[in-house]
């Protein structure tokens, strides 16, 4: 609740038309001798994520043992009373709904304000 005054505090700060300070051009000509900013290829960007992915993911299957646990764990499942399975699957369906429906609920009262 804190944290939305305060908010709402600097968003009124910032709205206040404070007076232009003239400045002969100074700000233009400042602005018109930056360098224009590097583009990136998107081609590059999205290959440098795949590739840390990649060896991301190749690492963490050899610091796993080789994929080991997931067999591990299809045999726990597997053992498991089907009761328990279910339980677990129900558990998981109501927190992605109860986390959906808090992102929903957040994101409707920002386009209210």
């Amino acid at each position: 609740m804190d944290e939305q005054l305060q908010e709402d505090w600097l968003d009124a700060q910032l709205r206040e038309e404070a007076p232009y300070i003239d400045d002969a051009g100074f700000t233009a000509r400042v602005v018109q001798q930056l360098p224009a900013g590097r583009r990136q290829s998107r081609v590059v960007r999205v290959s440098v994520l795949l590739g840390v992915t990649f060896v991301a993911c190749v690492i963490a299957y050899l610091v796993s043992g080789g994929g080991r646990f997931l067999a591990d764990a299809a045999t726990f499942l597997v053992a498991m009373p089907l009761a328990t399975v279910c339980a677990i699957a129900g558990l998981c369906a109501i927190t992605v709904m109860g986390v959906s429906a808090y992102a929903a609920a957040s994101n409707a009262r920002e386009l209210r304000l």
